[in-house]
């Protein structure tokens, strides 16, 4: 008796084999269900990272005949490094700089308003100053920064940028900074009453900052709104934890932050 197959498919119906492809970095993919391409950034858990051109980051599980490269189907399979991939962008959304030192400080630097503000700034920005050179430095209040400003003497060699918090027409933190005149300081702020607010409420994964009475301590008011335990520093700490990128941050503190950076590191 003849023996049969128990597949009946015609050879030719029968998908033919495609390469398997490790997704090392860089590796430029496209993803044909949704047209995505892009760049392998990370891979992990059986799923690839793809940046695309305009930064744009892609999640896709790792399945067979998944992807396209160079038009042809391929399999994307973990590479053979166990090393893990760099981030190709700092935490502010710059193109990281493998391997680069810190350079030698310069003369010029950046004031904010507040302990929390600095830690703020150096979680998201610190890739970045590091590589310009810039020092972070927390003032304790700007009652009297036009007298600060006067101190540091800010030159065309030694630019000074201060960030305040509050700053808005009529506030008492405008008069402050109107006060200082020097076409080497920069004085910029957020509306902000606290930098606590200038991380967004879903990012800390509550509907909204609360409002505190006027009179009250603001972040001893927060607490007591949303239920937190009335220690602010471990409130802040709990905040700090869940800012990863500028993606985390408020659009009217990120582009206060980066002109200050711009203006300090001008060319002299």
């Amino acid at each position: 008796m003849r023996q049969y197959s128990p597949d009946l498919t015609p050879p030719w119906k029968k998908p033919q084999p495609v390469p398997e492809v490790p997704a090392d970095p860089g590796l430029v993919v496209e993803e044909p269900g949704t047209g995505f391409c892009g760049a392998v950034i990370g891979c992990e858990a059986g799923t690839v990272t793809l940046e695309d051109r305009f930064g744009k980051h892609r999640v896709f599980p790792m399945e067979p005949r998944g992807f396209l490269l160079e038009g042809r189907v391929v399999t994307l399979v973990r590479p053979a490094s166990a090393a893990p991939v760099r981030p190709s962008r700092t935490a502010s959304g710059s193109v990281a700089v493998p391997g680069a030192r810190a350079r030698v400080a310069r003369a010029g630097r950046i004031y904010v308003e507040g302990r929390h503000d600095a830690e703020l700034v150096e979680r998201v920005w610190g890739d970045d100053l590091r590589v310009e050179g810039v020092v972070v430095e927390y003032l304790e209040g700007v009652d009297d920064l036009p007298a600060i400003v006067e101190e540091f003497a800010p030159g065309p060699d030694a630019r000074l940028g201060v960030l305040v918090d509050h700053l808005v027409p009529g506030s008492k933190e405008s008069r402050i900074a109107a006060a200082v005149t020097s076409e080497h300081a920069l004085v910029l702020g957020h509306p902000y009453i606290d930098i606590w607010e200038a991380v967004k409420p879903s990012s800390v994964g509550i509907p909204d900052w609360p409002r505190v009475p006027r009179g009250e301590d603001w972040k001893t008011g927060v607490c007591r709104a949303l239920g937190w335990p009335e220690n602010t520093g471990a409130a802040w700490q709990h905040i700090l934890s869940r800012v990863h990128s500028y993606k985390d941050l408020q659009p009217e503190l990120l582009g206060r932050v980066e002109e200050l950076i711009d203006f300090v590191t001008a060319p002299e």
